[in-house]
Parts: C-alpha cells; sequence; structure tokens
C-alpha cells in the first residue's frame, strides 16, 4: 500500500513538474509579432496549480526570456500571489536573486517591484546598497534616497558634501539635474555640460542630398577613407566645405538648423575627435529624432532610420563600442525628412561616451 502511494506521488509531483516546465518553455520561447503565443496560452491555465516555490524559478527564466517573454513571467508570479496571498512571495530567496548581480538587470528589477509590493520596508532597506549597481533603475532608487537624505540636511556643508556625492553617483538627467540645481542654490554651481561629458564641438559639412529619403542608405564623400576632411566635397546645390560649429547649450544639443538653415529633405555630417588614455570598452551615447548613422573610427556602429518619434532625449540610444589608445575618430550622419509640420523641424543630435556604468569619459586635452 505504501509503495502504490509513492508511486501516486511520485508520478503526480513528475506530471505537474512536467506541466510546469512547459510554462517556462514556452515564455522562454515567445517571440515578437506573436510567435509562440499561442503555445503559452493553450499552457497558461496551469499557473492556476503554480505555488509559492514556482516564484524563484519563475525569475530565473526571466534570465533567458526577451522583454515579452519577461511581461508574461511577471504576470505569471502575480497571478500565483493572487491565489497564494502576498505573503506567499519567499523574501529570501527574492532578496538573494536581486543582490545577485550575475541575474539580468531587469529581472533584478521585477524582483525588487515585487519584494516592494509584498513588504515595502524590506525593500527599502536594500535601496542603499543599489549605488553602485550596474542596473540603472536600482542605481536611480539609490541616488533618489541620497538626494531625499541631502535635501533634509539644515547644515549647508553637510547639505553640498551630500548632493556632490549624489552627483557623483546619478546617471539620469532628471537628477543630475536636481542635484545641480540644488549645489547651485546652495551658491556651488555645477557646469552641467562638463559633468556629464557631452562633446559640444564639431566639424560639420552639408547640404546633401536626402529627397524621398533615398540619403541615409547613399555612401556620401565624407564616408569615404580616413582623410574626409581634406578632401573636396559636393553637396545638394554644389560644392560644400567643413565648418567649425559648437553649442553652448547645457545638455549638449546641436541644432543643424544653426549652421545650414531650416531646410527639408537634406542631411549632414558632424565629425568630432576623442582622444583616450588607452583602449578601453566603452558606451556611445546619442540623441536625435532624426534618422542618422554613427561611425567610430570608420567602423559604422549603428544606424536608426526613423524620423521625429518622438522628442530628442539624452542618452536615446546607448551603444556599447570601443575606443582605441590615442585619437579615436567620431562621425554622425545626420537626415531631416520632407515632413512639414511643425513638430518636425528639429534637425540635432546630442552625444556623450560614458564607461560600461554610465559614468562620462573625457578626452585628453
Amino acid at each position: 500500500m505504501k509503495n502504490s502511494l509513492s508511486i501516486f506521488v511520485f508520478v503526480t509531483l513528475n506530471s505537474c513538474l512536467m506541466a510546469n516546465n512547459d510554462v517556462y518553455d514556452a515564455i522562454i520561447q515567445v517571440g515578437p509579432k506573436g510567435a509562440g503565443n499561442e503555445k503559452l496560452v493553450k499552457n497558461w491555465h496551469l499557473v492556476d496549480s503554480m505555488s509559492s516555490s514556482d516564484i524563484p524559478r519563475m525569475l530565473k527564466i526571466m534570465n533567458q526570456a526577451n522583454n515579452l517573454g519577461d511581461n508574461w513571467a511577471r504576470a505569471a508570479i502575480l497571478q500565483i500571489l493572487k491565489n497564494v496571498g502576498k505573503e506567499g512571495l519567499p523574501k529570501d530567496e527574492t532578496i538573494a536573486f536581486i543582490k545577485d548581480q550575475n541575474n539580468q538587470g531587469s529581472s533584478r528589477r521585477t524582483a525588487y517591484e515585487l519584494l516592494d509590493y509584498v513588504s515595502p520596508q524590506v525593500a527599502q532597506s536594500l535601496v542603499s546598497a543599489f549605488i553602485d549597481d550596474p542596473e540603472p533603475t536600482l542605481r536611480r532608487e539609490a541616488v533618489e534616497l541620497l538626494l531625499t537624505q541631502a535635501n533634509n540636511l539644515v547644515i549647508k556643508e553637510q547639505a553640498i558634501e551630500a548632493y556632490e556625492y549624489a552627483l557623483g553617483k546619478a546617471r539620469d538627467v532628471d537628477q543630475i539635474e536636481s542635484a545641480s540645481k540644488s549645489l547651485d542654490e546652495l551658491g556651488k554651481p555645477i557646469n552641467i555640460t562638463e559633468r556629464m561629458g557631452f562633446l559640444t564641438s564639431w566639424q560639420v559639412i552639408g547640404p546633401f542630398d536626402n529627397s524621398s529619403r533615398g540619403g541615409f542608405n547613399e555612401i556620401y564623400s565624407p564616408e569615404i577613407g580616413s582623410d574626409f576632411l581634406k578632401k573636396a566635397h559636393t553637396g545638394k546645390n554644389g560644392s560644400v566645405q567643413w565648418q567649425t560649429f559648437s553649442t553652448t547649450d547645457r545638455l549638449g544639443l546641436l541644432d543643424l538648423n544653426q549652421p545650414f538653415g531650416h531646410i527639408k529633405e537634406v542631411l549632414c555630417y558632424a565629425y568630432s575627435e576623442f582622444e583616450s588614455s588607452l583602449d578601453k570598452r566603452v558606451q556611445f551615447r546619442i540623441g536625435s529624432k532624426n534618422a542618422w548613422k554613427l561611425w567610430i573610427n570608420q567602423e559604422l556602429v549603428f544606424a536608426r532610420d526613423e524620423y521625429h518619434r518622438g522628442a530628442t532625449r539624452v542618452d536615446q540610444f546607448i551603444l556599447d563600442g570601443n575606443l582605441k589608445k590615442g585619437k579615436n575618430q567620431i562621425l554622425v550622419k545626420v537626415c531631416q525628412n520632407e515632413q512639414t509640420e511643425s513638430w518636425t523641424k528639429q534637425w540635432e543630435f546630442c552625444f556623450r561616451i560614458t564607461d560600461l556604468s554610465g559614468s562620462p569619459i573625457k578626452t585628453i586635452n
């Protein structure tokens, strides 16, 4: 009788595990444009049979899933908690998952939000440890705590010290601006342009033709070779030359309508040099609402063929890449399309280079 019961329990547990695996596999396999959704929907009812012990596994599944899979995994965890109650979240395992930086940053963020949903005080006790976290959204929580603490300090010198520390740790523009504004009010102004490492001095050339948006893929002379500054160039309306252009915008925005005028169906190139003390892995951070391409040392890093979707934002696109020791050539192609609505007149970009944590890297003078 005992043997029969043991076999029954084993078979039942094994069947549950296999069923749960169907859900896990479906979450990992879900893809864009509805790929894999049918399998996931078919097996979704199995989530109702899951327990709190399945939550740590579901979090780890998020390490393997894409953004769509993450959403499904998060929904599954919330469904489990709805069934078993908030107290069903395994806190120790969730905290361990958050602290383990080998897990994906987005997955750790989800785990933190779940912990905050279930036990806000426990979640808040972790925040100060995020100050150097590689996951930007967790780091942001720690910086926000620093800013709040600095705001509550009465002694001026202590407040200045606290804001300066927060400024050094901040990566998001709004937090940097907040700390900078507070320091300014305390009589300690900060050059935010320099602090964030924006490249403000460039050589620009144009306009080149972008009729019917065809210029994006057209290879014009500034894209050819490494000595393009010395070459003669023919633009949309004849001979064009490189000219110096810089910006005083505090967030490094270069308004290309200034050197070339408010014209449409055109493109231009912007060139700058960056001296690095050594070979290093970095991030190139660019913001633009126009179509653009970026080359570093004649190698194409990224291209975005899209126009006027939203506003230009600092660090709108973050691209991993490399600097070599010595002089590095930076070439940006920025395209303007044919639209004439008021919100399509912007022809602009901003650019900076940071380390992999988001700390600005400055060129060697």
